[in-house]
């Protein structure tokens, strides 16, 4: 048996998961609520392996791990660094003080279909956008987690989350309405 891989993405409404150096949009483009923080520390109380590009990396691990007090970070960030992790990176040579990662070098696709194989745990990979639209087109991908916020970012936008997934057929699995305003959708894609 395979273990389920998960793409766990946020997105604006207009599909970027990220907004330009300079916008003054806050974390979570400022939408977070309790109901969504509470939500994201219980997807993260069962053990799975992240699944890391060496940039989504790179950026957790900075936040992670740069003296930042941890009572600031939200529970769900401390979970997921509690996590083991496998960062697929031909540049990464050091983990940046994550506790339990490795790095891997070669084919993201040959490296994740082995360890879909192989782990007895679930995998969830957030963002990573390239890697995880290339695993998407090679099938790889069972779960596609988008957590939708409120807002348009067709100025400050940057990263289309879907811009590399290639045509998909989705299939809605689950759908929530967390803090009366963002949209969670878990969907099974199928490529066309």
């Amino acid at each position: 048996m395979t273990a389920l891989y998960t793409w766990d993405v946020f997105s604006t409404l207009d599909g970027y998961g990220s907004y330009a150096e300079g916008a003054d949009w806050g974390g979570y483009w400022g939408k977070q609520g309790p109901e969504l923080l509470e939500h994201r520390a219980a997807l993260f109380d069962t053990e799975q392996r992240m699944v890391f590009g060496a940039t989504t990396f790179r950026e957790t691990a900075e936040i992670m791990s740069s003296g930042i007090d941890p009572n600031t970070l939200d529970e769900w960030n401390l979970r997921t660094m509690r996590m083991p992790a496998t960062v697929i990176s031909a540049t990464l040579q050091d983990t940046l003080g994550w506790p339990d990662a490795t790095i891997v070098s070669g084919n993201a696709v040959d490296i994740v279909a082995r360890l879909k194989e192989q782990s007895d745990v679930p995998l969830r990979s957030p963002a990573s956008l390239s890697l995880n639209g290339a695993l998407m087109g090679a099938g790889l991908v069972d779960r596609l987690q988008v957590t939708i916020f409120p807002v348009i970012s067709g100025r400050t936008g940057t990263s289309p989350i879907l811009g590399s997934a290639g045509d998909f057929d989705l299939e809605l699995l689950e759908s929530r309405t967390l803090d009366g305003h963002t949209q969670e959708l878990v969907y099974r894609p199928t490529p066309r």
